[in-house]
């Protein structure tokens, strides 16, 4: 080897591009939510249905099986959180142009270390957010569920629940479906026949639950076109 191809390749390791780092911002999203894309261009759903949005415990839900008749579109991601939703509205939430939006998030900041007020907080600015581009659209928040696997943590998500059922008593529109009340038993503590064996997601005990409970809040829904 030439004395000059020496003199090079330090300089040619220098120019190699580094390694890409994993994506740890909403970006880390992005191949979910072309997915969801590539999914509508091939079949496109029809405006004013029901949509379901928000984390795992969307994303596992059956909800053709528990909602046959209701013309409902799941559009959950797992490990989301509400920001991540909020992101992403106008791709996965605002063309669709739902009559309802069922939304369960907060689980996955919590245990991210968000307080209460955070929560609150982010639920209140989606909650605008949807008032603002959807006004007849009603919103349902399933409030965070309280779990096993993360029942320490049951203090926070409590607090933001009660935070967050607050602030959608006064929004038009705005449902809170307690969902959390439900899954606790007589000795306070979450009930284990509604949860999966990782303790977190829910059983298909759980979702019946949770069925009901969305069914009844629909069941109130105003028709749209009504203030």
């Amino acid at each position: 080897m030439t004395t000059a191809c020496l003199f090079l390749i330090p300089w040619l390791w220098l120019v190699q591009p580094a390694a890409e780092a994993p994506a740890t911002g909403v970006e880390r999203w992005e191949a979910t939510i072309a997915r969801f894309e590539a999914q509508d261009r091939q079949t496109p759903p029809p405006a004013g249905g029901i949509l379901f949005v928000g984390s795992s415990s969307i994303r596992l839900w059956k909800t053709e099986k528990w909602f046959p008749e209701a013309g409902v579109l799941n559009r959950g991601f797992g490990g989301s959180e509400i920001a991540d939703v909020h992101h992403f509205a106008e791709r996965i939430v605002f063309k669709y142009q739902p009559r309802v939006i069922v939304f369960y998030a907060g689980d996955n900041d919590v245990a991210k270390g968000k307080t209460a007020e955070r929560v609150a907080e982010d639920l209140r600015e989606f909650a605008e957010l949807v008032a603002k581009r959807l006004p007849a659209t009603d919103l349902i928040y399933l409030p965070i569920k309280p779990s096993p696997a993360r029942w320490k943590l049951w203090p926070i998500a409590r607090a933001a629940n009660a935070r967050i059922e607050q602030e959608l008593q006064s929004r038009p529109r705005c449902h809170y479906a307690d969902i959390a009340t439900p899954m606790l038993g007589a000795d306070g503590e979450p009930r284990a026949e509604l949860f999966a064996a990782d303790r977190l997601h829910l059983s298909d005990e759980g979702y019946r639950l949770w069925s009901e409970i969305v069914q009844r809040a629909m069941d109130r829904v105003k028709p749209v076109g009504t203030p």
